[in-house]
């Protein structure tokens, strides 16, 4: 269980994202994070708040920092939990032209996300129902005709853009490019994820929930040692179903998703991609329903305990 203690001011607003503050602290090698009740899907922040969603995804997120640092696995930025929706952690450099990071620079964050799958779902699943990737591409046999939902024969760790207006997919060599890391260190990050990502597993298993995938994001410690930093194993971060449901055959999801399957079913991501697509100006992202928040603030809730074992 991961403590806290009250009372810390916070310095300067850095930077307010989708979902979270950074501020600075007394310490110029130490920011504090605080996580709000905003909610986000498509890149665009719904105008509705979720009670209580930012405590939720900073005890979790706290929650799994500490079990990996426990565990060996790797490095990570945490420092200390200051109040159940804030956090204080390492800071690093920040260069967001890509490919500008020297190979000799350390203390400097990664500029990727990696993305792990386990089971077909999400945007994986729409590419591939679109046609855009095979089941060759997920490591099965050409030609396997895939459903929703199917596991994966290995781990699929994927790289995007962490600096671009919208999340996209990147090749190898392209990752290597921008984020100006050597082949090794590259390697490095994602066999750490594949192992933080078995850890979930073995945890979330034991209260019935698969882990379907996630993302996670790294930075460059001293001796350019990998440092696991910001938020994952959350339900903003990452997706999660019920193992008794899918053992039924049916796919019960258990995190933002069905947040964006409501947009989705009111036609509201149809005309923002057609947007997206056309250069056109984007449609604003409705508020959701009182129901849906509700329903969503009780399940952050349910679920911080179901991923942590601990109480809410």
């Amino acid at each position: 269980m991961v403590r806290f203690c009250r009372g810390m001011g916070m310095g300067e607003l850095l930077y307010s994202g989708k979902v979270k503050q950074v501020w600075s602290t007394e310490d110029p090698n130490v920011i504090e994070f605080r996580y709000t009740d905003q909610i986000s899907v498509f890149d665009q922040i719904i105008p509705s708040l979720v009670p209580r969603k930012g405590e939720s995804l900073n005890r979790s997120s706290c929650h799994w920092l500490k079990m990996v640092e426990d565990s060996g696995i790797c490095d990570t930025h945490l420092i200390e939990m200051t109040a159940p929706d804030r956090v204080r952690a390492r800071r690093f450099e920040v260069i967001r032209e890509p490919g500008a990071i020297p190979q000799d620079m350390e203390n400097v964050f990664v500029p990727l996300e990696v993305i792990c799958r386990h089971h077909l779902a999400g945007s994986g699943w729409r590419r591939y129902k679109r046609g855009d990737a095979t089941a060759e591409d997920f490591g099965f046999p050409a030609g396997t005709e895939l459903n929703e939902g199917v596991k994966l024969p290995n781990p699929y760790v994927e790289v995007s853009t962490k600096f671009e207006a919208f999340d996209r997919l990147l090749g190898r060599e392209e990752a290597l490019q921008i984020s100006n890391l050597r082949e090794e260190e590259f390697d490095a990050i994602l066999e750490i994820v594949v192992k933080i990502d078995e850890l979930i597993q073995s945890e979330v298993g034991k209260r019935g929930l698969i882990h379907v995938d996630g993302k996670k994001e790294f930075a460059l410690g001293p001796g350019r040692v990998p440092v696991l930093v910001d938020s994952f194993g959350t339900l903003d971060e990452d997706r999660w179903w019920d193992a008794a449901a899918y053992g039924d055959g049916e796919i019960v999801q258990l995190s933002k998703e069905f947040v964006r399957a409501h947009y989705i079913e009111t036609g509201h991501h149809k005309a923002l991609y057609e947007a997206r697509n056309t250069e056109s100006e984007e449609p604003p992202i409705p508020a959701l329903p009182q129901s849906v928040i509700d329903d969503t603030a009780s399940l952050y809730a349910s679920m911080f305990e179901r991923l942590t074992g601990e109480s809410f």
